[in-house]
């Protein structure tokens, strides 16, 4: 899989966000956070693997949730998909 930036990058009151488009082959390999996510499928589909779990999602798909320092990742099964990742570090 050949990887992904996010095409749009922000943060609004501790939530960051990141928007990605892309087209088949691409995707964001194997990797882990410090913090929890949210990835939404907003058009398009992807695949989700984490350790013995694949997911495939398209828009009319629920959020699925992350864990933190759980491995993972997204790969684009249709082009011109688009896929939001929302993160929110903890409150201290």
């Amino acid at each position: 899989m050949k990887p992904l930036m996010p095409v749009h990058a922000f943060d609004v009151d501790g939530c960051s966000s990141q928007i990605y488009h892309g087209n088949t082959g691409y995707g964001l390999p194997k990797h882990s956070h410090e913090y929890s996510h949210v990835t939404y499928v907003a058009s398009g589909s992807i695949v989700i693997r984490k350790e013995g779990v694949e997911r495939v999602m398209d828009k009319h798909s629920r959020p699925v949730n992350l864990k933190a320092a759980e491995w993972h990742e997204i790969e684009i099964l249709e082009s011109d998909t688009v896929f939001i990742n929302v993160f929110s570090e903890p409150k201290q």
